[in-house]
């Protein structure tokens, strides 16, 4: 068994990870700053799942941070790997706090494999994203397609953490595995998402809102692949990029209507002019993974949707009071 420091702990999909991990009785370290991007309670609920489990710790510091992070390594010398899934996440937010998505997401990752380099931990997991791909990828997307006109912030401050670790595979040696996420959901996601915010306001019968036409398409993964992938990411391949994405691909228009029947209530739609910001689509090719990791995804949509709705429904008392702004 391993010990591994994973970060944004309290995450969407680190905590998940973290779970995982823990069940397959690895050590766990983890890291996270509760930033208030969103209701904190939703990652008090993530957390509190194996906070208490004997092989976690856990430290609320952030990763740009390096004198803390220091101190954290100095008192685990035995890391086997580090899994970077901290970041500031969000195509729409990046274009009005840019600076915040670098220091994060690209410094912040710099610290963290300065730690490898430093303490001689040779195994480097970054989480990065399919909105690298930006607006002409061929789809469904495989790992080779042009990846250097992202369309945000966000997706070009993933991209320069990408070419980072790969300066640090070359110089020092450190095996590195970029996972390039498809849109990840699953209970208790970001409130912002498309699919935490269907989910909540047809529940309760409010307006669903739509930026464009709906008829853009997603690749969406559910979050019980995303991590099983993940950690399977671990075995050692050199330096490889490698898409972690879904095998369904679907309109907006089509997912609402997928909500609708896992929920029993019809939608009330609202169009909106589209964002510059958003992709109008996305779609992985997932051989790689299948061929270096073994991997590939096990849940469909229908199961997927409906396990968010049930989560929703159990956890209504706090979950309905969460902003999805």
């Amino acid at each position: 068994m391993g010990t591994y420091f994973v970060t944004g702990a309290a995450g969407f999909i680190a905590s998940r990870v973290c779970e995982d991990l823990l069940t397959d009785g690895h050590t766990v370290i983890g890291i996270d700053n509760f930033d208030p991007v969103y209701d904190l309670r939703i990652k008090e609920f993530r957390l509190n799942k194996f906070a208490k489990h004997p092989h976690f710790t856990f430290y609320r510091e952030s990763i740009c941070d390096r004198e803390k992070l220091n101190s954290i390594f100095q008192k685990h010398p035995n890391i086997d790997g580090v899994i970077n899934l901290a970041a500031k996440a969000g195509v729409r937010d990046s274009l009005s706090d840019p600076w915040s998505y670098y220091e994060t997401n690209l410094t912040g990752t710099l610290n963290l494999i300065e730690m490898c380099r430093y303490n001689k931990i040779n195994k480097f997991i970054l989480a990065s994203t399919s909105s690298i791909y930006g607006e002409n990828a061929p789809y469904p997307t495989p790992e080779v397609a042009d990846s250097s006109h992202p369309l945000q912030p966000y997706a070009a401050s993933k991209k320069a953490a990408e070419t980072l670790c790969h300066s640090y595979h070359f110089l020092y040696g450190i095996d590195v595995t970029v996972v390039r996420y498809f849109t990840v959901y699953g209970p208790a996601g970001r409130p912002a998402m498309s699919m935490f915010r269907f989910n909540k306001w047809i529940s309760e019968g409010k307006t669903v809102h739509v930026f464009g036409d709906g008829n853009q398409t997603r690749g969406f993964t559910y979050l019980d692949d995303i991590s099983r992938g993940t950690i399977l990411a671990l075995k050692p391949v050199g330096f490889e990029i490698i898409n972690l994405g879904g095998h369904e691909s679907i309109s907006i228009n089509d997912l609402i209507k997928k909500f609708e029947t896992a929920i029993g209530k019809p939608a009330k739609i609202e169009y909106s002019p589209a964002n510059p910001a958003d992709m109008s689509a996305s779609w992985a090719n997932v051989e790689k993974a299948k061929r270096l990791l073994g991997w590939s995804p096990k849940f469909t949509l229908d199961e997927g949707i409906q396990q968010v709705a049930n989560w929703y429904q159990q956890e209504y008392d706090w979950a309905s009071q969460v902003s999805t702004e």
